[in-house]
């Protein structure tokens, strides 16, 4: 099974300094026929003005992994970490018992624009923890970047985040006649979320926004990209 939700289907919010299209039911946006897939519980596709940002505020209990696509954002949090997250950066924070942190786009007369992406942890009640990855853009060329896993994956990965998840993160850059297959098992699910382009998943379009949800699969394929940029996430049934 796999089906396509466009783009314009997301839930949309103008809040002035931020502009946020929610794939999945997410604050003022509800909608009971997109609760999350599997695991996966939030993908924001955020662009914050200059000179403005989320102000601090907490979390628990929850992966939370941001995924910059241009600008640069200002992070800060109660575990003591400072950061700024470019392009190209995959940053994951576990909030655990708890953490406080701020988001913030410094930068004078251009908007950060980035994903936040929200799985449900497989443990709760954990030290909060956060982690940080640059992934080159050679590592996502014409082929899915393992760039979000759990600990024993991680850890032998070039440039994956530990997640304390039963998922699975890939991001990939497609062009022409560059493409790959990703072997599915047919009793989980997959969520493929394309970020620019266009792309075909299994012989399926899809433009910028637009996502694929497969079930029961055994493949994911993804051919004929064009100015391609892909997450696709493996996820708990």
């Amino acid at each position: 099974m796999l089906n396509i939700r466009k783009s314009t289907e997301r839930g949309f919010a103008d809040h002035g300094w931020l502009q946020s299209f929610h794939s999945f039911s997410f604050a003022n946006y509800f909608d009971p026929a997109h609760m999350g897939w599997g695991n996966l519980r939030v993908i924001n596709e955020d662009r914050i003005a200059p000179g403005t940002g989320f102000g601090t505020h907490g979390h628990r209990d929850m992966e939370i992994i941001s995924y910059v696509l241009s600008g640069n954002l200002a992070h800060q949090d109660s575990m003591g970490n400072v950061k700024g997250i470019p392009p190209g950066d995959v940053q994951r924070m576990s909030a655990g018992s708890g953490v406080r942190h701020s988001e913030f786009n410094h930068a004078e007369g251009q908007s950060t624009h980035f994903l936040q992406i929200w799985i449900e942890p497989n443990v709760t009640g954990i030290d909060p923890g956060y982690e940080q990855k640059t992934v080159p853009e050679s590592a996502k060329r014409g082929q899915l970047a393992l760039v979000a896993a759990p600990a024993k994956e991680a850890h032998v990965a070039a440039h994956a985040v530990e997640i304390h998840a039963d998922a699975r993160m890939y991001a990939g850059l497609f062009d022409g006649a560059e493409g790959t297959v990703l072997p599915l098992n047919t009793a989980r699910k997959a969520y493929v979320f394309l970020v620019r382009g266009a792309l075909k998943v299994n012989g399926q379009v899809l433009a910028a926004g637009d996502a694929a949800l497969l079930q029961s699969e055994s493949s994911l394929a993804l051919s004929e990209g064009r100015d391609a940029e892909v997450l696709v996430f493996d996820l708990a049934p």
